[in-house]
């Protein structure tokens, strides 16, 4: 299981919406005997709890008593074998010990009444131990607590009403103690707030907290300020800083994003529960039984989706504006997808359950998405249709095309800009003007005529660069190559972002309406040379450093690209605003087809 990167989209038609997106493509990952119920990462591990006796990876089952762990980015399983006799409903894990909640009486033959702290290196119980009344749905860890939800009546015979806290550094019963009136099934821990989502309709006996509410972490009081109103039970949550993600039951599914008032944000429309939620950059994904996301906000009988739906089994991801991605792996089962974590760490998001069968591949109860590897292609320089080393100069400042196409590059300045050559290897190299702020900068690019074979229009194009920039020659945006802009025709372009030097790849429809953005997680402003690619193979879009796949863009496969526009090096033009490149380049390519 190995990681491969991750995947932006970028839509700025109808009001700009970001969002990171892992591949719908299940990686090789352990499978389980029995039900899982619960999933959390540490690091490269990722622990796993349910009502399994054994695990297989590799093709070779180890016994495992219903707690696991293995390495996230391997698969393989790891040598942590604690034991309970009993389902284990829920995982926290906070300063190297996995907190455990379930129905169990015993952990490795200790007795430990429904929660249980494990060590996460050894497997070995710590001294946290005590007497629940009722069953735990949830635990989650802040603050120095342990936070404990569920239908709790007591905790070593001092009432609770469904909720419990406990210290994690003592293990002693804490004092926390607010209550609800019926079953909490989720928890979430923010800097100021414990979210509580059940089927609850009151909370510390305010009437007006029904079924989703937010307590103060260290005393309990309930916050008034944040007033949602879930129209049924809430299964999971997710927090953010601006608010929660919540999981809903009832007559079909909903996904809702709630800010910190708890007004409501949007909603996404399921024909069967949304059961797990979890946030992974500025992606929702959902999980639940549902088999299909409705496309509008309506549903009828039995949760059905009475203006039309798409085909979503168990699994669909949502972007932070509320409208629903094509990730759709597509999961098996009755009661499909009951937790999911994501590692940001990781750039995964695994999601468990009682499903077998995951995008067509045998997944038996978990399953890890992570990135996805563009088709490779054949890089000969003969399917080369521009390619510039700058080694070949004609006097007036004009650059050889060197895959015998004819489209020369020339330069064009303003404002005392002029190429500069550079030693590269056994050729040289241009470096481009330093840095400057204001409107008499030095500015230089190399220009195209309009050349139509440039446009790939629906078809396959890698391009890409040698690219030397240090830290201090970053800045705001820095455009390597183009062809084309967001309007009119559309366009791909190769350019670094920001101070961080960053490089992403963009593309976008002749029809204007969306640009897609594959941004790279590592930095290229550190003073040595680096290899860049984009590559758009049908239905996805990549960037490469130095052949390292960094990130994936799911794309139209029907995407064309049919700009009148010059195919430019180092800018967009020679304005105030062209994106000025400041480093030095070599070896800049396209390919088509």
């Amino acid at each position: 299981m190995v990681l491969t990167g991750i995947a932006t989209v970028l839509v700025v038609a109808g009001g700009t919406a970001f969002a990171e997106i892992v591949s719908s493509q299940p990686s090789l990952t352990p499978s389980f005997n029995g039900p899982v119920h619960a999933v959390a990462y540490a690091g490269d591990t990722v622990y796993i709890g349910g009502d399994f006796t054994s695990a297989s990876a590799g093709g070779t089952a180890q016994p495992r008593a219903r707690l696991a762990a293995f390495d996230a980015r391997t698969g393989v399983l790891r040598d942590w074998t604690p034991s309970a006799d009993a389902t284990v409903r829920s995982l926290a894990i906070a300063d190297g010990v996995v907190y455990v909640a379930g129905d169990f009486g015993t952990v490795n033959g200790q007795a430990r009444d429904a929660v249980a702290g494990v060590s996460a290196d050894d497997g070995t119980v710590t001294p946290l131990s005590h007497t629940v009344a009722g069953q735990p749905n949830a635990v989650a860890a802040g603050h120095g607590r342990l936070y404990l939800g569920g239908r709790i009546t007591a905790v070593d015979g001092q009432p609770r009403a469904n909720l419990a806290a406990f210290s994690t550094g003592s293990g002693a019963l804490d004092g926390w103690a607010p209550t609800t009136d019926d079953t909490v099934h989720a928890l979430a821990v923010t800097a100021d707030r414990v979210y509580l989502g059940g089927g609850f309709h009151k909370a510390n006996d305010v009437r007006s907290a029904v079924r989703l509410a937010a307590v103060d972490p260290a005393t309990g009081a309930l916050d008034e300020t944040f007033l949602p109103k879930p129209v049924s039970q809430v299964f999971a949550l997710a927090a953010h800083a601006d608010g929660v993600y919540a999981a809903l039951g009832g007559q079909g599914g909903r996904a809702v994003s709630y800010d910190r008032a708890g007004e409501t944000r949007w909603t996404r429309v399921f024909d069967g529960d949304a059961q797990a939620v979890a946030l992974l950059d500025d992606t929702v994904y959902v999980g639940g039984h549902f088999d299909k996301a409705c496309v509008t906000g309506n549903n009828g009988a039995r949760g059905s989706c009475t203006d039309g739906a798409v085909a979503r089994g168990k699994l669909a991801a949502v972007d932070r504006e509320g409208n629903l991605l094509e990730w759709a792996p597509q999961a098996n089962g009755v009661a499909g997808t009951r937790q999911l974590a994501a590692s940001p760490r990781l750039g995964s998001i695994s999601a468990v359950g009682d499903f077998t069968v995951v995008g067509g591949m045998s997944r038996k109860r978990y399953v890890e998405f992570t990135g996805v590897a563009p088709v490779t292609e054949s890089a000969d320089a003969a399917g080369h249709v521009a390619a510039y080393n700058f080694d070949t100069t004609i006097a007036d400042g004009t650059f050889d095309d060197g895959s015998g196409h004819g489209h020369l590059l020339r330069t064009v300045t303003r404002n005392g800009g002029v190429p500069r050559m550079v030693p590269n290897g056994n050729g040289q190299a241009l470096a481009f003007p330093a840095t400057c702020a204001g409107d008499e900068c030095p500015r230089l690019i190399l220009r195209t005529g309009d050349t139509g074979d440039l446009n790939p229009q629906d078809r396959p194009i890698r391009y890409g660069a040698s690219v030397l920039l240090a830290p201090e020659e970053a800045g705001r945006g820095e455009n390597i190559l183009q062809k084309g802009y967001s309007k009119g025709g559309g366009q791909y372009k190769l350019q670094v972002d920001g101070l961080s030097g960053k490089p992403s790849c963009g593309m976008s429809d002749k029809t204007g309406a969306s640009v897609y953005v594959a941004r790279s997680r590592t930095s290229v402003a550190d003073g040595e040379w680096h290899s860049l690619e984009c590559r758009r193979t049908g239905p996805t879009l990549a960037v490469l450093v130095d052949d390292r796949l960094e990130s994936v863009v799911a794309v139209p496969a029907a995407l064309s690209v049919e700009s009148h526009e010059p195919f430019t090096v180092g800018g967009k033009g020679v304005g105030r605003d062209n994106d000025q490149f400041h480093g030095t380049l070599d070896d800049v390519w396209i390919q088509i087809g």
